[in-house]
């Protein structure tokens, strides 16, 4: 009886282990991205050549984000890991500076020039994070991830410049078309206010001004006092409309609505941005490109 159960095990154990499929090395490269922008960057350079994978997904804040022990699995299979840098992945920059001194590790955001980056409202001898807002701050760093993957995959280096000139062509087309649409808003209206810092790189690139209830980083709360300065900007300058961004949560901006009601002024809000984190994967506001074009598009019709 008791050998009976043993085989019977026994078989069992076999006949799982043959179904699970083993991981097969497809001879490709395997990068790891923090963000969706950074992945959908390294996607467009990398084509078919590599396998790419993106730790943040939709609607996902990464000053706040904890790596996982599945992210930490993904890292440790990677052959090249992407991250923005400059404090953006606030919770996960020890980890990933730790995993820099085994494998290739590259924070992209680092590779702009000093001269070229914000410098940070909340933190001391810092930078903004947020440069995807400016595209050719952005075509930068889309050079940069290409010098990383050609490094590492000498043979397919021109496949990668190829994909990489097509790729700042539509970005060269992205810049020009936000420029042409900001022009739509009358001078006195290019006021942008959302519910953290995120778009002073947009604001320096296509000459609108920012506001942010909260500063760069979702890290630091908002008060009563920075909601009745952004009231006032709000008041004072006739603002028809301010926004809600996809990553993080209404609360401050419904706080403003209310007390502009509550003083008499009608605000309405002009419809969702994304800031740190990009739409559905597979759909247009997936990509860079669209999420990108969607931002400028929600910004000009509401303020116009």
């Amino acid at each position: 009886m008791i050998r009976n159960i043993f085989l019977l095990l026994l078989l069992i154990g076999i006949i799982f282990s043959c179904s699970v499929p083993e991981e097969t090395d497809t001879g490709k490269v395997k990068v790891v991205a923090t963000t969706g922008m950074l992945y959908d960057a390294v996607i467009n350079i990398g084509g078919d050549k590599i396998e790419a994978e993106a730790i943040m997904g939709p609607g996902v804040d990464p000053h706040l984000y904890k790596a996982t022990q599945g992210d930490l699995s993904k890292f440790n299979k990677a052959d090249l890991i992407i991250y923005n840098g400059i404090l953006l992945e606030g919770k996960m920059s020890e980890v990933l500076e730790k995993l820099g001194r085994q494998k290739t590790v590259f924070a992209v955001a680092e590779s702009i020039p000093e001269e070229m980056l914000l410098p940070s409202a909340d933190y001391k001898d810092a930078f903004d994070p947020h440069v995807w807002f400016d595209v050719k701050r952005w075509s930068l760093i889309v050079k940069e991830i290409k010098k990383s993957l050609a490094a590492i995959d000498t043979a397919n280096a021109n496949y990668y410049q190829k994909n990489t000139n097509i790729y700042l062509k539509e970005l060269d087309s992205l810049d020009s078309f936000a420029k042409s649409r900001i022009l739509e808003i009358p001078e006195n209206s290019r006021i942008l206010i959302t519910a953290h810092d995120a778009f002073s790189y947009f604001g320096d690139a296509y000459g609108i001004q920012v506001k942010g209830l909260q500063g760069i980083s979702t890290v630091a709360d908002f008060g009563l006092k920075d909601i009745a300065n952004i009231i006032d900007i709000i008041i004072s300058n006739n603002i028809k409309a301010i926004f809600v961004e996809t990553s993080v949560s209404e609360k401050s901006i419904n706080a403003v609505v209310t007390g502009c009601k509550e003083k008499g002024h009608e605000v309405r809000i002009g419809g969702y941005l994304y800031s740190d984190a990009m739409g559905e994967f597979g759909t247009l506001e997936g990509t860079y490109l669209g999420m990108f074009r969607k931002n400028v598009n929600t910004i000009v019709d509401a303020l116009k």
